[in-house]
């Protein structure tokens, strides 16, 4: 079975260096420059990419390696280790055209491989594949290595898998974990307090006679103790039968801003870990985040949003449709928000937003623009 011994990896954060009077921040934390990455869909192909907060720019690096011409990749997990980002597993789709700008997508099967993106480098290679395929799984990143569990490990029917798995990037193999024990798919990875946690998700007990309800289940949570090489459930951490869509670990803190069916539920939950409940954040509470926007029409519609960590702060990657130059065109229009989780009620505002620098002059695309992972955040070495 895999260990996972080694040192607790921290948030990336702003340098002094790496900010600038446009940028989307001036924490001074040390270290060097800041990097989100996350992956879209332009039409019918995937594409990797990247906004730097300290210059405000956005720019695409390229296409995922592999994924045929046609064809587009989803429910796949992107992970950033040292300075490298990973993309595993996921189901891999045909993409046509229909009739009306549209698309229809064909499920081709489910993937075990993963691809290393070298963000310094700029180059892509291949790793070893997943012991398990598996679509809509819990990853993390945990003492600088990669754990997954849980996912859809085929096509053929709507049942999770219990297997885990942790990935050594020193010796590039994947060793088996200890098996779950709940069947999960849909559900979220997060380290945190030294743990990998699987959080929420759609789950059935591997033990049905002594199952206390999938209900129960699916609100719960399975943390893998490092130090013990077991897991322990936490009932009722997610309280909501509906997934979570993203949860994060901010200086010892959980973080939530929505579910699978919402991404943005209205503010910005926390997580005590004593009372076993989520809270709002003061001053978190916006309607809508595009009202932090002073550019947007106001019937644009939120077409994806994603969450990365850089020091104590919550950048929101986020992408609104608006009309185009004739009735029957639209537009995506990308924006980055930022929440403070440290700032001070009444003192400083705790949220920000920015009009990213796009390499195509504009923050403005043609088309639909479609979010197809979470984001993560690579801090590079000075």
């Amino acid at each position: 079975m895999g260990s996972l011994e080694g040192d607790v990896a921290t948030s990336p954060s702003l340098s002094s260096t790496g900010s600038s009077g446009t940028g989307a921040g001036n924490d001074n934390h040390g270290g060097g420059e800041v990097r989100i990455y996350a992956c879209f869909a332009h039409g019918a192909s995937n594409s990797l990419e990247c906004y730097e907060p300290g210059a405000n720019t956005w720019r695409r690096v390229g296409g995922l390696p592999g994924v045929p011409h046609g064809h587009v990749l989803k429910g796949f997990a992107v992970v950033a280790v040292a300075e490298s980002v990973y993309v595993i597993g996921g189901r891999l789709c045909r993409r046509e055209s229909v009739p009306g700008g549209d698309y229809r997508d064909t499920d081709v099967g489910v993937r075990a491989d993963v691809l290393r993106y070298d963000v310094r480098r700029g180059e892509w290679r291949c790793c070893a594949p997943l012991l398990v395929p598996r679509v809509d799984f819990a990853c993390a990143p945990c003492r600088g290595r990669i754990c997954v569990a849980g996912g859809l490990c085929s096509l053929s029917g709507a049942r999770g898998t219990a297997a885990a798995e942790v990935y050594d990037p020193e010796t590039g193999r994947w060793s088996p974990l200890p098996d779950m024990s709940t069947l999960r798919y849909k559900c979220v990875g997060v380290t945190w307090q030294g743990g990998f946690h699987v959080v929420g998700g759609f789950a059935e007990s591997t033990t049905p006679a002594a199952a206390p309800g999938e209900a129960l289940e699916r609100s719960s949570a399975e943390v893998f103790n490092c130090g013990r090489g077991v897991w322990e459930i936490i009932p009722g951490m997610w309280q909501l039968d509906v997934p979570p869509n993203q949860i994060v670990a901010v200086a010892g803190r959980l973080f939530s801003s929505g579910d699978c069916l919402n991404s943005w539920k209205g503010h910005v939950e926390v997580y005590d870990g004593e009372l076993n409940i989520w809270s709002v954040m003061d001053h978190s509470a916006l309607s809508d985040l595009a009202l932090l926007a002073s550019n947007l029409p106001p019937s644009a519609q939120q077409l994806y949003l994603t969450m990365a960590v850089v020091g104590t702060r919550l950048f929101f990657l986020a992408g609104y449709e608006i009309a185009g130059d004739d009735d029957e065109s639209f537009r995506t229009v990308s924006l980055v928000h930022s929440y403070d989780t440290s700032a001070a009620p009444g003192l400083a505002p705790a949220w920000s937003s920015f009009q990213p620098k796009m390499d195509h002059d504009n923050n403005v695309e043609d088309g639909s623009k479609e979010l197809f992972s979470q984001c993560c955040s690579v801090q590079l070495s000075s």
